[in-house]
């Protein structure tokens, strides 16, 4: 099978690949996006018991406001 000038035109040369990079820096750059990875993992992990917290300390609030707010009325009837 023989070439067109058009399919040899594209074929790289040995200083088209000379501008790839090598494997240890591609192992480089895939260190420093798992690292961020890892990091943003670790940012999630960390919220999930934050959050978790939030809502029970504001749950806690909402039935004390609940609970004083009938204790209010209660009184109220008293007085009357």
């Amino acid at each position: 099978m023989t070439l067109s000038p058009e399919q040899f035109n594209k074929l790289a040369t040995k200083e088209d690949l000379k501008d790839l990079a090598t494997k240890t820096e591609m192992n480089e750059k895939f260190d420093q996006v798992l690292t961020a990875v890892d990091g943003l993992a670790k940012s999630v992990k960390d919220f999930h018991p934050e959050m978790a917290s939030n809502q029970g300390a504001h749950g806690r609030m909402s039935d004390n406001i609940a609970g004083h707010e009938v204790r209010i009325k209660k009184l109220e009837y008293k007085n009357v």
